[in-house]
């Protein structure tokens, strides 16, 4: 077994990440191996200096791969060197000195109240990928799940009864969050209908979301989903999941919800993680402005 197959036995086995973590983690070590095999004629991970790390970046920059996407690529080597570390095949970390590339923070502009209103009311559900979809887009804003998290929900996350979502998120994270009665009623009309799919189809499997034919949903199908309802009612320039996610904090926030409360929803280890999906849009700060500038108040 290599040392990368030990890796990623590590990340499923101890450290219980997802299929779609542990499959990138692999994709960007592997890369990272073609290249210094390509580059430096270097087969073996272990022997790697920092000097053929840099390499590689300059390298991504130059096919102009954004400095997020390198600093999440050399993310993944950092945490496959400190598996070498633990496993005591190396004795210092190549990266033990790294800093990772600046990056420009870009304001995140969550969806409307309005909008999401008007998505999810403009689903009509009469099939099983209209109940679906619909309920794609209500559990993520409901919840604010990641993208991930929804693709690995199995029917015994679901109790109905008491009207709560427990799974286990991020970093192996437990979190338990509310369902709401809007949302129940659209997760009942979805398991009806995916009762009779996996009848026509002849198959069994504890996922929630599946395609129409009765496999697991993936990443891309699920951002395309999310996409496509939004492209109706926004002009917004990002319509994704995460997008929702970030609606779902803020619109929580602007409600009077407490921060701490909205980081344990978010599943969030820090607040600082958290503060980042505060948000005030123009007419919030108009009417603040409006409401408690002295030189607006009225004599």
């Amino acid at each position: 077994m290599t040392l990368i197959e030990k890796f990623l036995d590590y990340l499923s086995l101890e450290k219980n990440y997802s299929v779609q973590t542990i499959t990138a983690y692999g994709n960007d070590i592997l890369k990272f191996e073609q290249f210094c095999e390509a580059q430096f004629q270097e087969t073996e991970l272990k022997k790697v200096n920092y000097s053929i790390i840099r390499s590689w970046i300059i390298d991504l920059s130059e096919h102009e791969i954004s400095n997020n996407s390198i600093n999440r690529k050399i993310s993944s080597l950092n945490v496959f060197y400190k598996f070498l570390l633990k496993v005591k095949e190396i004795e210092v970390s190549p990266l033990v000195k790294h800093k990772a590339l600046k990056v420009s923070k870009k304001i995140q502009v969550p969806f409307s109240e309005t909008e999401i209103h008007q998505v999810l009311g403009g689903i009509e559900v009469n099939s099983f990928a209209s109940s679906r979809d619909r309920l794609l887009v209500e559990l993520l804003y409901v919840t604010g799940m990641r993208r991930a998290e929804v693709i690995s929900l199995t029917i015994d996350h679901l109790n109905l009864e008491n009207g709560t979502l427990k799974f286990v998120g991020k970093r192996n994270k437990e979190r338990v969050v509310p369902i709401i009665k809007s949302l129940e009623a659209s997760i009942r009309v979805y398991l009806a209908y995916r009762k009779r799919l996996l009848e026509d189809v002849g198959a069994q499997t504890p996922l929630l979301f599946l395609t129409e034919k009765g496999n697991e949903v993936y990443p891309n199908l699920i951002y395309r989903k999310v996409n496509e309802v939004f492209s109706m009612v926004s002009t917004k320039s990002k319509k994704s999941p995460h997008v929702l996610r970030h609606s779902f904090a803020t619109h929580l926030l602007a409600q009077g919800a407490n921060l701490q409360e909205v980081k344990e929803l978010l599943g969030h280890d820090s607040l600082a993680s958290t503060q980042v999906y505060t948000h005030n849009d123009i007419n919030s700060l108009k009417k603040v402005y409006a409401n408690s500038h002295p030189r607006n108040k009225k004599k």
